[in-house]
């Protein structure tokens, strides 16, 4: 989106002026942007670094995200971008031993139609789909802008950066990582635990004598821990994952160490590992932040919760952040919705956040299968502020205001196709009750459909059912609530 850049902003010398200023370039931040882009707000992405984040670390993309990729556009981009994860072959002393699922089996259906495992993307691609996303819907990103400072008053935020002139918006949103800078200027603490004392070694390498067929698993041997090397999809790279019993060791990232480490743990000779193109290493811990906004700035993905890589669960759960942000602030930036809309970013996903966490300890501990749990497709907002279910005495396992919208096709419909988007969509199902016409939503009408029961169902912009009746007695108020009452939304492209 195009910048003002003026000489004097709410007492600001030479700032340059946006809507939302957006710290952090990762699959957090961009997802964000992208969102406000096709909202038509602005939005400014600064990065610290010279470029997007060039390693594979967060690779497994959930049937959720999906979903989320789906509504932004960027779905067939993903898709041929990557695969499904192979089946771990397990060796010993040079021979394999048998195959190990890594995954629970489940099925996609018409109601969850990407359900089935998670697919396999490098982390630097996704992020480079995302980045192209946004160039298409007018976004950039501002490289090399390190945040030295973070002041807010009631009007907006000031963000002053080691180089360049400092940036003037209304809302910030801290997606900076685990390390954040923004959450440190704050004050905003992390509470949490080390999942593992003893360190991890990621690194992406180019290695011969292994076949891409299989996720390559090498057992703890002769007080060794264990070694991975998966082959990342239409890539000629392997993503190595090594972790250590000593706490107090250093992993050596240099292309002998990392040679060393795979002769040593595998039946492979040092020269057939021929390149390291990124390397990195950390201590798995589970932390969370103390609260996920402070005023005009909020947090989100790894600046406000970090998770062991064991469940696959923290990048999602950081895009996911950034879906459920993105349509609140353009409601209150662009079309009248009350600024306490904003309160119900945090009492929704702080409870998600804490709850993937658990989940990822869990399978890193081996306590917790990946399976159902882990696609994320569960997880919903229900008895918060924006789920209103005016139904009384549902049956168990009724769909329910704060749940996430079902996929299906009835009356030649897709609902997929009619949620995309950033509008909302109302939804009548095996009913023809009168319905208001509300700006900025979608009416759609289908015949009764198990995945809902009947009634009517406002769905939000990401897709979650925000209020359900079984007529549309008491939805104006909700309207109102959210933004909707007003005149009609620019919707973007």
């Amino acid at each position: 989106m195009k910048l003002n850049s003026v000489k004097e902003m709410d007492g600001v010398p030479d700032a340059t002026t946006t809507d939302v200023l957006i710290v952090g370039a990762g699959p957090t931040g961009l997802t964000l942007a992208l969102d406000l882009a096709r909202r038509g707000v602005r939005a400014l992405v600064v990065e610290r670094s010279a470029a997007l984040f060039p390693g594979s670390r967060g690779k497994g993309i959930q049937p959720r995200t999906m979903e989320v990729f789906d509504d932004l556009g960027v779905l067939d981009a993903i898709r041929a971008a990557g695969g499904v994860y192979p089946v771990g072959m397990v060796w010993q002393d040079g021979r394999r031993q048998g195959e190990h699922r890594m995954f629970d089996e489940t099925e996609a259906t018409e109601a969850e139609p990407y359900a089935g495992g998670p697919w396999m993307v490098p982390q630097w691609r996704t992020q480079s789909i995302l980045a192209a996303r946004l160039a298409e819907l007018g976004g950039s990103v501002a490289f090399g802008r390190e945040l030295v400072g973070v002041e807010q008053d009631t009007d907006g935020v000031t963000a002053r950066f080691g180089s360049g002139a400092p940036v003037r918006a209304r809302w910030a949103v801290a997606a900076d990582g685990g390390r954040s800078a923004v959450r440190r200027a704050l004050g905003i603490t992390m509470t949490g635990e080390t999942v593992d004392p003893a360190p991890t070694l990621v690194a992406d390498i180019r290695v011969t004598g292994l076949d891409r067929d299989n996720w390559h698993v090498f057992p703890p041997a002769g007080g060794e821990g264990f070694l991975a090397i998966c082959p990342l999809p239409h890539t000629q790279d392997f993503q190595l994952m090594g972790n250590f019993t000593d706490p107090a060791t250093q992993p050596d990232l240099s292309l002998d160490g990392i040679r060393k480490l795979v002769a040593t743990r595998t039946h492979l000779a040092p020269d057939d590992v021929t390149e390291v193109r990124w390397a990195s290493d950390f201590r798995p811990r589970a932390a969370m932040a103390d609260r996920f906004r402070e005023g005009r700035v909020f947090l989100a993905g790894d600046a406000a919760h970090v998770h062991s890589p064991a469940g696959g669960q923290g990048l999602n759960t950081s895009v996911q952040d950034a879906y459920n942000l993105g349509w609140k602030l353009a409601a209150v930036l662009r079309e009248g919705a009350p600024a306490a809309l904003l309160d119900s970013y945090e009492e929704e996903r702080l409870p998600v956040a804490a709850r993937m966490l658990g989940l990822s300890t869990g399978v890193h501990r081996g306590e917790v299968r990946r399976g159902a749990a882990t696609q994320q497709l569960g997880l919903g907002y229900r008895g918060t502020a924006l789920a209103v279910e005016t139904r009384t005495d549902l049956p168990e396992g009724t769909l329910r205001a704060g749940d996430r919208a079902p996929d299906g096709i009835r009356a030649g419909v897709r609902l997929f196709d009619a949620f995309r988007g950033p509008h909302w969509t109302l939804l009548t199902v095996g009913t023809d009750t009168g319905v208001p016409d509300l700006p900025g939503a979608r009416t759609v009408r289908i015949p009764a459909y198990e995945a809902y029961g009947s009634g009517v169902f406002l769905v939000r912009p990401d897709a979650h059912v925000g209020w359900a009746g079984r007529t549309a007695h008491g939805l104006a108020e909700y309207a109102a609530l959210v933004g909707l009452g007003g005149p009609a939304r620019q919707t973007g492209r």
